[in-house]
């Protein structure tokens, strides 16, 4: 009977490298998984030739073998028969001596995930129970889990399906803290109290950092740890078919890093991203005669200087509009480099003296003088605070973090986190769109700042004073439905709403409704005024989100060639809107069409009249 744990406890083990990087390599398909079913060969190929390279344990082909992730690929339907066949083919290739270990990848990683955490659990609980019906393994390694939630709560369901030995390998974006900002010691042993037999880290480190991480983890008197490290920073190399991304060829490297992670207590080592045989014959050489340490001396990574929290006294957005009416208003960019007109409908509205002025971040992915560049030449000329939209189309997570830096060193701490329209609705149809994260995980990333954290939990020095805007479309057709959706906002973060701009008095009313189950999240309510005819009908017909009523547009149409009277119609329009708002919401959200600053500056001066009333 093959016992892992028992050979353990007096052995450092030595695992195998990557799966997935040789079957890449190969030239297999992009399902890496499903090469179980249709090209088994290859995948035991690997398998023996880690074994032979010197590996005591191999894992199966089935990091990414969950439903929810073969559907990628259009092969759900062959979920039970990929994982199974996984088991079979590694435990033909390790025979008796070798052990196998069924592998479970984390769902929830850098990139957002829809998922709720129950389905990720039940998804990993089927993928579970499959491979254990093999018997064909000897533990369950669950690996590149960067979520501390998803991991901790599949662990304690998974304890309750068996005895065998279960390994649980956390990654770090940064030595030695999570991406939350918990101490790695911490995180893991909080695995430990659930049950984890074997504890460490895999993935996105390299062996420098990861030997850094364990130098604070302490020897635990329930569990081993264990480490399975990347090869190294992948370089650019020029190839005959072009440039591509490779990671070095460094095994000697491995050789000596085995030896210091046994140093630190390591008893079982492996290799994760580009590594391969030659890197698992290195560390098999490297731990040559040595025995697992029985003592360490723990050395904490160096203290970071004192988290400086930076308080503000001065009232918030929020604060203002739970109190009084209150009024911020947008002005977008312009498309071009002449400001002179931007700027002066910005001093306009500054007059009046409103909460906010708000600069989208190239709204329907039309390119415009971009926001923050904006804000800081208005600082010249207005006293109003900007509000600046921030959209994830445009930026991936290392541009996010960069340009929230630099908002908080510039004072500018009012955002509204926004998604963003798709690249090909705007002026540049072949751009690409980033989307590392949308607006649900941008929300917490900002409020994250504020802890003083960075998106990989490294520590800022000092905390941010973001206040976070979430973007609410009551254009729809039934604002009930949208319960769901407003509620994962404020469970993100949000500390307010603002909508897209609403013509109908009925939807007002219907998102009042909405709005009074949440008393402490304030909705500023979107009013744009019409310019003319033709912008009526573009909105009408052309703007997601913008629905005008048939009797508007046939008043506007009557009138269409009378520019003056067709905007008084639309203005007292717009009136009509903002007193049916003022009746249920302080916060009031002008739309500023087309720089027509005077027409912002009308809507203010009516909503003051209204307020003294």
């Amino acid at each position: 009977m093959r016992n892992l744990l028992e050979r353990l406890e007096n052995n450092v083990l030595v695992a195998d490298g990557a799966m997935g990087t040789t079957l890449y390599s190969n030239g297999l398909e992009s399902c890496h998984e499903y090469n179980n079913i249709s090209n088994p060969s290859a995948v035991e190929e690997i398998h023996k030739a880690y074994i032979e390279a010197g590996a005591d344990i191999i894992q199966t082909n089935t990091y990414a073998a969950k439903k929810c992730q073969l559907k990628t690929y259009g092969y759900e339907d062959k979920f039970e028969e990929i994982n199974i066949r996984a088991a079979e083919i590694a435990r033909s290739a390790a025979g008796e001596k070798t052990f196998v270990l069924g592998t479970i990848g984390a769902i929830r990683g850098l990139r957002e995930c829809e998922l709720t955490l129950e389905s990720i659990v039940n998804e990993t609980l089927d993928q579970v129970k499959v491979l254990l019906s093999t018997e064909k393994i000897d533990g369950l390694l669950f690996e590149t889990y960067y979520d501390q939630e998803e991991i901790r709560t599949v662990l304690s369901e998974v304890r309750k399906l068996t005895d065998l030995p279960i390994i649980t390998n956390i990654s770090l974006l940064e030595a030695g803290i999570t991406q939350n900002g918990e101490k790695v010691t911490d995180a893991l042993s909080a695995l430990v109290n659930l049950g984890a037999d074997i504890v460490g880290l895999n993935c996105h480190l390299g062996p420098y950092h990861m030997i850094k991480s364990f130098k604070q983890v302490p020897l635990f008197a329930q569990s081993y740890l264990s480490a399975y490290p990347n090869a190294s920073l992948m370089q650019l190399t020029q190839t005959i078919n072009g440039n591509e991304y490779r990671f070095r060829k460094n095994s000697s490297y491995f050789e000596q890093s085995a030896k210091l992670l046994v140093e630190e207590g390591v008893r079982l080592i492996g290799g994760c991203c580009g590594t391969t045989p030659e890197h698992i014959r290195a560390i098999k050489k490297g731990i040559k005669g040595l025995k697992p340490v029985k003592r360490k001396t723990i050395t904490p990574l160096p203290a970071e200087e004192e988290l400086i929290r930076v308080a503000s006294n001065k009232p918030t957005i929020v604060d203002k509009v739970k109190k009084q009416v209150t009024i911020i208003a947008e002005l977008d960019p312009p498309k071009h480099l002449n400001i002179e007109k931007f700027i002066e409908a910005a001093k306009t509205i500054d007059k009046k003296n409103i909460e906010a002025i708000t600069l989208a971040d190239n709204s329907l992915a039309s390119t415009r003088i971009c926001n923050l560049t904006a804000a800081v030449l208005l600082k010249e000329h207005i006293t109003t605070p900007t509000l600046l939209h921030l959209a994830c189309r445009d930026h991936n997570l290392i541009g996010l973090q960069s340009r929230l830096m630099g908002l908080d060193l510039l004072g500018i701490n009012n955002i509204l986190a926004v998604t963003g329209d798709p690249s090909n609705l705007g002026d540049f149809p072949g751009a690409t769109s980033v989307f590392d994260v949308t607006s649900f995980k941008l929300i917490p990333f900002i409020k994250q700042l504020n802890e003083g954290l960075g998106y990989n939990g490294a520590s800022l020095k000092k905390t941010t004073n973001f206040t976070v805007a979430a973007a609410y479309n009551p254009n729809v057709r039934d604002i009930s439905k949208t319960k769901r959706l407003v509620e994962k906002k404020i469970k993100s973060g949000a500390d307010y709403f603002i909508t897209q701009p609403v013509f109908e008095e009925e939807k007002i009313v219907k998102l009042s409704e909405l709005a009074s189950n949440y008393p402490d999240t304030p909705f500023f309510v979107g009013i744009m005024p019409i310019t003319s005819y033709n912008n009526a009908i573009f909105l009408h017909n052309e703007v997601p989100g913008i629905k005008l009523s048939e009797e508007f547009l046939s008043r506007l149409e009557e009138v269409k060639d009378d520019k003056e009277l067709c905007q008084k119609i639309a203005l007292d329009e717009s009136k009509k809107l903002i007193d049916v708002a003022l009746k249920h919401f302080n916060g009031i959200y002008l739309i500023t069409p087309f720089t027509r600053a005077d027409l912002t500056v009308e809507l203010i001066d009516y909503i003051e009249t209204v307020k003294t009333k």
